[in-house]
């Protein structure tokens, strides 16, 4: 198993970095804040066709996908620049239809993977609110083996980030699909929502970290910049090993998922038993299989690993960068809080730390 990245992911994550850098995100946070869709939908458009959303999404049905190791470099490069809007979210949905399968996957998965829809969703096991739901086209929901259409994206809750708004939805709505299929594809689902979670969170730690480096490299105290204190290099030594640690466990849970697609039998869990792309790419082992597989529990274990390691990285660099950019931190009227007040809610998000290491102990 080789974790390297290839030439064309690498590349991949440059045309996405660039695309998102020309983009002037922190002007679109701010709009999405303040309730205008416009520019972030723009923006969903633009990384839908660089294929982001499609990666979910199997060949059958539009996409391209599953393909795990070219979603954690999208979702890598889109937490690093704090793309607003259900993005986790909408790649898990992918992943759930077509499981699910049936007539629902064939109206909404062509959407998700040209970027025409944008969906939210809420999964038994993960807590109750839907981020963005009131941007969304489509919730969805499942309870036991029922996949519903919310009626109503329901009241908003407080939220730490306000470009990131949670909504719970509200109860009924008429079933979607039936069956045993919807608990496989609920769990991997909930798998494909954490691990694009806590790429989303390595990404804006890797972020915070950059524009501390360059802050302490500008701030000067005693005459010296600040970053040349021994105290503030150990700091910012630490929050650098923290993601860097974190790095390979998601790639490494990247490759358990792709695995699972790899499986002879891994699509037995979608309804329709639609061909989907393999997704092997960091393993050298391309597959077939219909959306993505059930979520096993090595593939659980790796993503749990992955999500609490990245979750607690990015947040320390969160008060990494709060603490060493001083009075001028916690500003609203500086771009680095849009990612400060990102951190801890990704941290929590899809598992919170306490039930990823739960899960990891598990197995």
């Amino acid at each position: 198993m080789r974790f390297l990245l290839t030439d064309e992911q690498r590349e991949f994550g440059r045309s996405l970095d660039a695309l998102l850098t020309a983009a002037d995100t922190p002007a679109v946070l701010r709009a999405w804040a303040a309730g205008d869709r416009g520019p972030g939908r723009a923006l969903w458009g633009r990384l839908a066709d660089a294929g982001v959303f499609a990666l979910a999404v199997p060949e059958a049905y539009g996409g391209v996908g599953p393909l795990p190791v070219e979603a954690a470099v999208a979702c890598v490069e889109l937490g690093r620049h704090a793309v607003p809007g259900p993005v986790a979210e909408t790649l898990a949905a992918g992943v759930l239809l077509a499981g699910a399968g049936g007539p629902v996957a064939e109206e909404w998965l062509p959407g998700i993977a040209s970027g025409a829809a944008v969906v939210s969703l809420t999964l038994e096991g993960y807590g109750p609110y839907a981020p963005d739901a009131d941007a969304a086209d489509a919730v969805f929901t499942v309870s036991g083996d029922e996949l519903r259409l919310a009626p109503d994206p329901g009241e908003p809750s407080a939220s730490a980030d306000p470009a990131r708004r949670l909504f719970r939805p509200e109860p009924g709505g008429a079933p979607v699909a039936k069956g045993p299929a919807i608990r496989a594809a609920a769990r991997a689902a909930g798998d494909w929502a954490a691990f694009a979670t806590a790429a989303l969170a390595l990404g804006c730690g890797e972020e915070l970290l950059r524009a501390t480096v360059a802050y302490v490299k500008q701030r000067t105290q005693f005459g010296v910049p600040v970053g040349s204190f021994q105290a503030v290099k150990h700091r910012l030594a630490d929050t650098l090993l923290g993601l860097e640690f974190a790095r390979p466990l998601l790639y490494g849970a990247a490759v358990e998922l792709a695995s699972e697609v790899s499986r002879p039998g891994a699509g037995a869990g979608s309804a329709e038993g639609s061909p989907g792309a393999g997704a092997g790419s960091a393993g050298g082992s391309p597959g077939a299989g219909a959306g993505s597989a059930e979520g096993s529990p090595g593939a659980g274990a790796a993503v749990a690993a992955a999500k609490v390691t990245a979750g607690e990285a990015g947040y320390a660099a969160a008060r990494t960068a709060l603490q060493l950019h001083g009075a001028i931190g916690y500003t609203e009227e500086l771009d680095l809080a849009w990612w400060l007040r990102r951190a801890r809610p990704l941290r929590d998000a899809w598992g919170t730390p306490s039930a990823c290491r739960a899960r990891v102990l598990a197995g």
